[in-house]
């Protein structure tokens, strides 16, 4: 790594988690920008499986059971 890769790394370790998170949604974005409708799309995807949980539609499951579940029929 360069001296000045190795600057900015030691900012960033000292950032804040919530300027962290910032700063990786940018640099994703520059590295892979979205495409606006494919956005759009998941937003609307995600605010309709909240609907879902909270009128009681579906239940959720903790996430030990699915792990848990994952490993008996993966593991086999």
């Amino acid at each position: 790594m360069t001296a000045q890769t190795l600057e900015i790394l030691a900012v960033v370790d000292s950032l804040p988690i919530d300027m962290k998170l910032e700063l990786i949604d940018h640099l994703l974005g520059s590295i892979s920008p979205t495409n606006k409708e494919v956005e759009e799309a998941w937003k609307e995807e995600v605010e309709r499986r909240i609907d879902e949980v909270e009128s009681g539609e579906v239940k959720t499951i903790p996430g030990e059971e699915v792990f848990a579940r994952m490993r008996e029929r993966y593991n086999k």
